[in-house]
C-alpha cells in the first residue's frame, strides 16, 4: 500500500512551539524582531473605523454662537484624555465642555469641535510567553517559546492565560459548581467533564481565564460558546475521560502560568485548540511536525466513533479492505491497552507523539 501521511495530536512534555500572531487586515506591529514578550503584551494593533462626534461649543456653554469661538481651548492634532478641557469656563456656573473619552481634535472653530473618538483599537496580544523571531508585513508576529504542549478537539474560540488551578484529582469525574469559589478568579481551571450549564456560568462570574476539560455534554456548546473566557476539550462532546498522558502532563504542572489557544481546529491549515505551557529550554529540542507517515507500532489515537479519543498501537497496515458500512478503504488494525482489537480507516487514526 501507499504510504499514508497522518496529522498528529501532540501531548509534549517539551518542544519548540512557534505561533502566528496577526490581524486579519494591515495594522501597527508594536514589537520588534528579538523583543521578549509577555502572554498579555499587545503585539499588534489597527484603528477599526473611526468614530466622530460634533460638539456644539454655544450649545455646551450656553453662550452666543458669536461669542462661543474664544472660550474653545484645543486645536486641530491636539490628543485628548477623558475629561479634559476642551470649552470653557464660562460664567458664574463655570461652565465648560470636556472630552467624552480619549480622542483626537480633528476641526476647532466656528463654535464647533469635531473629535475623532481613539478608543476604538483592535489589538492582538502575544497569547503565550516568548520571542518575536518574525515579522509578518504590517499585520502580525510569530513568537517562539520552549515548553509543553497538549492540543485539544475543539475550543470556544477565545484565548487567554493565567496561573492553572488543578481540581481534577484523576483523569474522570465531573467539575462541579461547588468546587469553584473566590480563589480561582483569574485562574485557569483543570477539570474533566461539564454536565452542568452552571458551572460554566459560575466560571463567568468568577472571572476564571480559561477552562481546561476532556469532555462536555453537546448540549453546553450553544452556552459554552458564548463565554467570555477561553473554553478547550481536549476529547470532544460526550462523557469522555481525559487521556493519562495528558492529565499526567497538565496535573504536573499545576501552579504554573499556561496559556489556553481555545481557537477553532482547522485541518487544512493545521491549527488546533492547544494549550501552551512555557518551560525553560534545552539545545537541540526539535519543534513538532503536523504530519507522520503511518507505520506498525507507533501510537495512534482513534477520532471518530466507536473508539473515539481512545489511544492504541498500531499493529498491522490492511491495505484496501471492506469495512462493515459497507465502503472499501485503506485500514489499518489498532490494538487498545484493554486488549481489544479494531479494524478502522486510516482517515480515523491520528499519530500520538
Amino acid at each position: 500500500m501507499n504510504e499514508f501521511l497522518a496529522p498528529t495530536f501532540h501531548v509534549l512534555p517539551l518542544t519548540v512551539i512557534r505561533r502566528e500572531r496577526k490581524l486579519p487586515f494591515p495594522g501597527k506591529i508594536l514589537v520588534r524582531k528579538g523583543q521578549k514578550v509577555g502572554a498579555n503584551d499587545a503585539v499588534v494593533e489597527a484603528k477599526l473605523s473611526p468614530k466622530h462626534l460634533m460638539l456644539d461649543i454655544a450649545m455646551g456653554l450656553a453662550v452666543s454662537r458669536t461669542q462661543s469661538e474664544r472660550f474653545i481651548r484645543v486645536k486641530p492634532g491636539d490628543r485628548l484624555a477623558k475629561g479634559d478641557l476642551i470649552a470653557g469656563p464660562v460664567g458664574m456656573g463655570k461652565r465648560v465642555v470636556r472630552a467624552p473619552q480619549s480622542c483626537q481634535v480633528i476641526l476647532a472653530g466656528s463654535d464647533q469641535v469635531l473629535l475623532e473618538l481613539t478608543e476604538n483599537l483592535l489589538q492582538v496580544k502575544a497569547g503565550m510567553s516568548g520571542e518575536v523571531v518574525e515579522l509578518i508585513a504590517d499585520c502580525g508576529v510569530e513568537i517562539e517559546t520552549t515548553g509543553a504542549l497538549i492540543q485539544g478537539n475543539w475550543g470556544n474560540g477565545r484565548i487567554d492565560f493565567g496561573v492553572m488551578t488543578v481540581l481534577a484529582k484523576e483523569p474522570g469525574g465531573s467539575l462541579l459548581p461547588d468546587q469553584l469559589d473566590m480563589s480561582m478568579r483569574g485562574a485557569v481551571i483543570l477539570g474533566v467533564h461539564c454536565d452542568s450549564e452552571n458551572t460554566l456560568r459560575l466560571a463567568q462570574e468568577l472571572s476564571v481565564r480559561g477552562l481546561i476539560l476532556a469532555s462536555m455534554l453537546i448540549s453546553l456548546r450553544a452556552v459554552a460558546e458564548k463565554m467570555d473566557y477561553p473554553i478547550l476539550l481536549l476529547e470532544g462532546f460526550g462523557s469522555l475521560g481525559m487521556s493519562k498522558q495528558a492529565y499526567k502532563l497538565l496535573a504536573n504542572n499545576g501552579r504554573r502560568e499556561v496559556s489556553v489557544n481555545a481557537q477553532e481546529w482547522n485541518a487544512f491549515e493545521g491549527r488546533r485548540p492547544e494549550i501552551v505551557i512555557p518551560l525553560p529550554g534545552e539545545g537541540g529540542v526539535a519543534p513538532p511536525r503536523m504530519l507522520e507517515r503511518l507505520s506498525v507500532n507507533q501510537q495512534v489515537r482513534s477520532v471518530r466513533a466507536p473508539h473515539a479519543g481512545e489511544i492504541g498501537r498500531l499493529i498491522r497496515l490492511c491495505g484496501t479492505v471492506s469495512l462493515p458500512s459497507g465502503i472499501r478503504a485503506q485500514a489499518a488494525e489498532v490494538q487498545y491497552d484493554n486488549g481489544e482489537k479494531a479494524v478502522l480507516p486510516l482517515e480515523n487514526l491520528e499519530v500520538f507523539i
